[in-house]
């Protein structure tokens, strides 16, 4: 968790100093691409600050109300960002691209100055973009950072395995909205470049129209993966199998009647089992039998926390 927090701390604070800045930018040049762009960056600030909540809220003990705990909030936030990610940046950066598409502005030149230095406005631009395009690499870094520790402990082979079966939804989410928010800079400069060469606003609202489409596809996704976890996912069949065989390797194991595991928080997973054991077996061997099984799970998989097995007869 500590991690997740860290990850979501250095998103916060480079999206908050790059929506100022963005919007700055679309107030000195009137651009469609940044006004989307600020519109992604007040999106991605408000959701850091609700990733930090669903953090902050997960970490509660567990009580009468909730006797596994509170860990599924995280799942919640992270899809309340997705919804707000869609809903907000993404569909106000489509109909603003489009409005300008079909109302476009001359492309005009003014210039600014700074410190008695005059320069062209759309520098502001530039110099912006350019910014959030070295901010949000540094978040999208340290993401990639958490990521990596999860594929690396889980065995993972590549990050779209790890988007499938991660619990960790908080570094999922600050992942795929640091790599939207750099893809989204690139695509308003080159938008915003092109109209400046050419003189047709064309491209800096058509950038404005993808960059939307781009947010709100991710969003689908991220919203898709949550809705897994937010339902009672469990561990990957591949997974759950060698669990199972870990416990069929006792011989005192005649076989398995059932076998559940379910995601309660973040890398936080419930296993229960009824298990029919020998039937020369007596209460108290059983009972040592199944503390050592418990134990071979938890220690197969760290993630697991808490084991409940049912003895058949």
């Amino acid at each position: 968790m500590a991690s997740s927090k860290s990850v979501v701390i250095a998103a916060l604070f480079a999206n908050a100093a790059i929506t100022v800045l963005k919007f700055a930018g679309f107030l000195l040049t009137g651009s469609p691409a940044m006004l989307s762009e600020t519109y992604h960056s007040v999106s991605d600030t408000g959701n850091q600050v609700f990733l930090l909540i669903g953090i902050r809220y997960s970490g509660r003990e567990a009580d009468d109300k909730h006797p596994f705990g509170y860990g599924k909030a995280q799942f919640f936030y992270s899809f309340l960002v997705a919804v707000l990610l869609f809903g907000i940046a993404g569909w106000e950066s489509v109909t603003h691209g489009y409005h300008s598409i079909m109302h476009p502005h001359p492309v005009t030149t003014s210039t600014e100055t700074l410190f008695g230095y005059q320069f062209p406005s759309h520098w502001v631009n530039y110099t912006v973009l350019i910014g959030a395009i070295a901010f949000e690499t540094y978040a999208l870094w340290k993401a990639y950072l958490g990521i990596s520790r999860q594929m690396k402990e889980h065995n993972w082979e590549s990050l779209s395995e790890a988007f499938r079966k991660t619990s960790d939804v908080t570094t999922l989410t600050a992942l795929t909205e640091d790599f939207v928010a750099v893809a989204g800079a690139g695509i308003a400069l080159f938008g915003i470049y092109l109209s400046r060469i050419t003189g047709n606003p064309f491209y800096d609202a058509a950038a404005s129209v993808f960059i939307g489409l781009l947010l709100m596809g991710f969003a689908l996704a991220l919203a898709w993966e949550n809705k897994r976890l937010l339902l009672g996912e469990s561990l990957p069949s591949g997974d759950e199998r060698q669990l199972r065989a870990i416990v069929t390797q006792w011989d005192t194991v005649r076989h398995i009647d059932d076998f559940r595991t379910v995601f309660f928080g973040p890398e936080q997973l419930l296993v229960t089992a009824d298990i029919s054991f020998e039937d020369t077996m007596d209460t108290e061997s059983i009972d040592e039998q199944i503390t050592a099984i418990e134990n071979a799970l938890i220690e197969h998989n760290p993630q697991i926390e808490k084991v409940y097995i049912e003895p058949e007869m």
